[in-house]
């Protein structure tokens, strides 16, 4: 695994965070808290619980604590969009102190159910990368089911869109 490869696929979450973001923003108040009966329940849930993800294995990396997973005064696309971002770019001055050989280098930390872990650094940023995809898609599908359409959030699409 390369640096090169793992920036890339850093702007592309935040990239991809970004326009659901955006998305999210055109939605009434009624359609951004529509339970759809998933874990999350609804798209600013969904997104919500994506954004503390990014920053709950940030701070894992960082070795730094943080209280809680997610807030719920968090559950607010005013915050999201301000508080996210943040992240993403904290995320890339991460890995600009990080070299192609140290990014093998073991991660201990402790999950959300009090267990220890050691994880490769690239794994642990291509399963966060991985994971904000998956539930992205979630609200994609969200959106689709309320009648909108949603932005183009593949990967091939960033690429072309960034050539």
């Amino acid at each position: 695994m390369t640096k090169a490869i793992l920036e890339s696929h850093l702007r592309y979450t935040a990239w991809a965070s970004g326009r659901m973001l955006e998305a999210a923003a055109a939605l009434s108040e009624e359609e951004l808290q529509r339970d759809f009966m998933t874990a999350d329940k609804n798209v600013v849930g969904t997104l919500a619980h994506c954004f503390a993800a990014d920053r709950a294995w940030y701070h894992r990396v960082d070795e730094s604590v943080r209280a809680s997973f997610l807030d719920p005064e968090e559950k607010s696309l005013t915050l999201l969009s301000s508080e996210w971002p943040k992240y993403g770019q904290r995320w890339l001055e991460l890995l600009s102190k990080e070299t192609d050989d140290s990014l093998a280098r073991d991660v201990t930390f402790i999950d959300l159910k009090g267990k220890q872990h050691h994880q490769p650094l690239w794994q642990i940023i291509l399963h966060m990368v991985n994971h904000a995809t998956h539930h992205r898609g979630q609200a994609v599908g969200f959106l689709r089911t309320m009648g909108h359409v949603p932005p183009q959030l593949d990967l091939i699409f960033y690429y072309r869109q960034t050539a």
